[in-house]
């Protein structure tokens, strides 16, 4: 509370006064000025001017004053290099100093400063910090090897610290050996070729010598790195649990999570049966243990325990009281405990596990409740000899009357009906009775392929479905499409009477209907049933595939990959490390034709779309392309060039190869004209034949983007181009992708032998509405109403502040206000996407090129959106784009 006075509003005159003070004689006096400096700092403002006399107080033998002063070098000394120079020689003096703490803090503060130019004047002092006679400065000295391998990978290299940190591997103090695993392993996450940490037996040996004395968070870093190492011998390996396997009684969660991380690596690997079962015997109680810590802790624990249990089911299935749900746990706890009871089950205890999610249905929160009924029918679904007892639970459970457990239950009935087909098809009556009451799409989905599927045992199967057609056009896509399959069903199963329901339908789902998916399913049906209905009744009513008993279990390699990251956040979102690390840099590469986008498709681990074009095949002719819908020479109004084009657009892109679409190239680019986005392209036919009739499909996307008009391409000869303008308007299906600028699309003409797909990233700046200026009011209101705020800072970026709020109000992002804060602008825009969503940014001008960009949104991901926006329109390079 003390120091609370040096965060005080500034006054006029304030940074002259702390360049007098700074200059003081008075030690006292000097003191509090630099803590001034540093709170002044801290609250964000620009005391960089004070560099030359901050530095001059290095020289002191008072530690706080010196901790002060290095915390102001490693905040300032990127934007003042050659000033830092300066300092080098206090540093290298300080690592020489008798105090040890002193040593320590000058050689981390050195490690800290990132600055190519003072790094060649860190290696000796560093050198000798190493090889210092007290622990702590050599534990602090490890560390400071990784941060300079993060600068200047080839320094540390040609210096030799690789082989002074695996000799720190051998040192007599714990804390030093963890030290050096965790900067070694660090390293080699950089560049895992360059085989940094090379682990064998005797480094093996050493660090779990080290692993008994060692804090908790050092065993973390020793327990990590054995996660890496493959033993030689089932003797060896038998060894390495045997001394890890004291770490599962460890106070620490995060310990036993490493320790169960080793022993899960190592048992994949262990060929004694009786070993393993001993060891997956061991595992149990400190994983049950972990359910006794705090909410927080137990979500991190059930998530780990969920792939165990994947991979070992018999580990925990003596346990399973343990994972039922208490009445105070919170909802996140509430729904992985059902999961893990889930995977549990078995014969021996499915009663036990029935008694309690009956019980859990008739909980107040709907969300858990509505978890428990679906647990309920897979329960049923993963042990056989409980079906009967599941769907009496489900009966009584229907009979509660309460709507969103009635509809829920009927789900999950139909998933029991899939898995044991004309087995309980008696209970079908009930679940008619409470068809008036459903209104949730899942749910009248579900009832309406149980209609469908047993039609004729349903006597009065066509008044039932009648009643979903009479509101067709209002109904969810996936309802519309049931209802279209379980109405072509009654029509096969039941001819006699149901012609003109079945045509009906059919009308409605290929002439009124804008979803390609259900005009596509419309006219096959059509189709078949008008050329070949045995064909019809051989494609529509075969025998189904059982569905499998657990439909959420991870891909084994998945599992395997997952097991290995036990304890960090790969383990906890059940997805691979590279999720979070390579993905967003490539998703951020720029994309240079259909090559790189199958290569960027491949490491994020999707592929485009499936075919959205002409299943029914044809030479792409006008006839069957009509019937589709993709507008093949049809629709009233054709995509031309509109005039208009404003703001930042980046330059031509070759989206298309010519080998990857068998002799077409597209190149484009995106704008914005009339309101809406625009894309700019042009086709060039290198192929030998004619190229006609061609046709375009957006997939569905994260702003819903589609184009508004057909694709207005002439019929291209040989070796000629043509450029086309196609505005997109923000009407089609939702479908989050990543990078959520992502747009996969389709395209298909006459001449090409296959449908050629290409996937690129419209530029954020195209995507704002030109209405998303907030008043003042409006605006601080949204600001001070929204917590969470993303920082991130600008370089080299043009003109003046005015120029720069030109530059973007031509691009959609609106200045709110503008005002002077200590000496900087400070300038507040506004800027709203085509999916509606708003960002507010606060950009100060710190001098020299820099700003500083704060953001606010409703929606945190839209930020990272509005981040690059400022980005392009601020940060272009000279051939990146253009204002117009």
């Amino acid at each position: 509370m003390a120091d609370a006075k040096y965060f005080s509003s500034a006054k006029k005159g304030e940074i002259a006064d702390l360049k007098a003070e700074l200059n003081s004689t008075k030690k006292n006096e000097k003191k509090d000025a630099v803590k001034k400096v540093i709170a002044a700092m801290t609250i964000g403002k620009d005391v960089s001017s004070l560099f030359n006399d901050v530095i001059k107080c290095m020289q002191t033998d008072n530690l706080e004053l010196k901790k002060l002063v290095y915390l102001y070098l490693m905040n300032y000394a990127k934007s003042s290099p050659e000033d830092t120079i300066l300092a080098v020689n206090s540093f290298v003096k300080d690592c020489a100093d008798p105090n040890p703490l002193i040593r320590a803090l000058a050689v981390r503060t050195m490690g800290c400063i990132r600055v190519h130019k003072i790094t060649e004047y860190l290696c000796d002092p560093l050198r000798k910090c190493l090889k210092d006679d007290d622990p702590y400065v050599r534990k602090t000295a490890a560390v400071c090897v990784a941060k300079l391998y993060d600068i200047d990978q080839t320094l540390v290299l040609e210096q030799g610290f690789i082989e002074s940190l695996q000799d720190l591997l051998s040192d007599a103090n714990p804390m030093v050996v963890a030290n050096a695993v965790a900067a070694l392993s660090e390293m080699h996450e950089c560049d895992p070729s360059a085989k940094l940490f090379d682990m064998n037996p005797g480094t093996v040996s050493k660090l779990l010598t080290a692993l008994n004395e060692c804090t908790e968070w050092g065993q973390i870093f020793i327990l990590d790195s054995l996660a890496l190492y493959v033993p030689e011998d089932q003797r060896e390996l038998q060894s390495i649990c045997e001394r890890v396997s004291p770490r599962l009684q460890h106070v620490n969660a995060a310990v036993v999570l490493s320790a169960v991380k080793v022993i899960m690596k190592l048992l994949a690997a262990m060929a004694d049966e009786d070993y393993k079962q001993a060891l997956l015997t061991k595992l149990a109680p400190p994983l049950v243990t972990l359910l006794s810590s705090e909410p927080e802790i137990q979500y991190v624990a059930l998530r780990n325990i969920n792939l165990v249990v994947q991979k070992y089911n018999g580990a925990l299935v003596n346990h399973m009281k343990v994972f039922f749900v208490k009445y105070n746990d919170p909802i996140y706890v509430k729904l992985e405990k059902l999961d893990v009871m889930i995977r549990l089950a078995n014969d021996s205890n499915i009663q036990q596990v029935l008694a309690e999610l009956k019980e859990y249905a008739t909980e107040v929160d709907v969300d858990f409740v509505r978890k428990s009924v679906r647990a309920i029918g897979r329960c049923a679904i993963k042990v056989a000899g409980s079906a009967q007892r599941c769907v009496d639970t489900l009966l009584d459970l229907i009979q509660t009357k309460v709507n969103y457990v009635v509809q829920e239950a009927i789900v999950v009935i139909k998933d029991i009906f899939r898995k044991y087909p004309n087995k309980y098809e008696s209970i079908i009556g009930t679940l008619c009775e409470n068809l008036d009451t459903l209104d949730e799409p899942d749910a009248k989905a579900a009832m309406i392929w149980i209609v469908g599927e047993y039609s004729d045992r349903i006597d009065n199967a066509d008044e039932l479905l009648d009643q979903f057609i009479g509101g067709f056009k209002d109904e969810d896509v996936q309802v519309q499409l049931q209802i279209l399959t379980a109405t072509v069903k009654l029509f096969l199963k039941k001819p006699a009477g149901n012609q003109e329901l079945v045509q009906r339908v059919l009308g409605l789902c290929t002439q009124e209907s804008d979803d390609p998916d259900l005009r596509d399913r419309g006219f096959i049906y059509w189709r078949l049933l008008l050329t070949d209905p045995n064909a019809a009744k051989a494609v529509v009513l075969c025998e189904k595939p059982l569905i499998s008993e657990e439909t959420d279990l991870l891909e084994p390699s998945l599992l395997d990959e997952l097991l290995c990251h036990i304890s960090s956040l790969a383990a906890v979102y059940h997805k691979p490390p590279s999720t979070f690390t390579e993905t967003r840099a490539d998703a951020r590469r720029p994309l240079a034709g259909i090559e790189a986008v199958e290569e960027d498709l491949e490491i994020v681990g999707e592929r485009p779309s499936a075919p959205m074009v002409d299943l029914l095949g044809g030479g792409g002719g006008s006839g069957a392309a009509d019937l589709l819908g993709l507008g093949l020479g049809g629709g009233d109004t054709a995509a031309t060039a509109p005039s208009g084009y404003a703001g930042f657009k980046k330059p031509v892109t070759t989206w298309v190869t010519t080998a990857a679409s068998s002799g077409l190239q597209i190149t484009g680019t995106f704008g914005r004209a009339n309101g809406n986005p625009v894309m700019e392209m042009t086709f060039s036919n290198q192929s030998s034949g004619q190229l006609s009739d061609f046709a375009v499909q957006f997939d569905k996307n994260s702003f819903k983007l589609i184009n508004t008009a057909p694709l207005a391409v002439a019929p291209l000869a040989p070796g000629a181009s043509c450029q086309v303008a196609m505005p997109i308007n923000t009407s089609g299906q939702l479908g989050r992708q990543d990078p959520l600028n992502k747009l996969n699309i389709a395209f298909k003409a006459t001449g090409l032998p296959t449908v050629t797909y290409m996937a690129v990233e419209v530029p954020y700046n195209v995507l704002l509405v030109e209405d998303g200026r907030l008043e003042k009011q409006p605006y601080l209101a949204l600001w001070g109403e929204i917590a969470e705020e993303t920082t991130n800072q600008l370089n080299g970026v043009p003109g003046s502040t005015d120029d720069i709020m030109a530059r973007c109000r031509a691009n959609n992002v609106f200045d709110v206000a503008k005002r002077n804060v200590a000496g900087n602008d400070v300038a507040y825009f506004s800027m709203r996407f085509v999916n509606g969503l708003d960002v507010l940014a606060e950009l100060t001008m710190l001098g020299g090129g820099a700003v500083k960009v704060a953001l606010k949104a409703k929606q945190p991901a839209v930020t990272g959106c509005a981040a690059q926006v400022f980005k392009d329109l601020l940060e272009p390079a000279p051939t990146q784009g253009l204002l117009f």
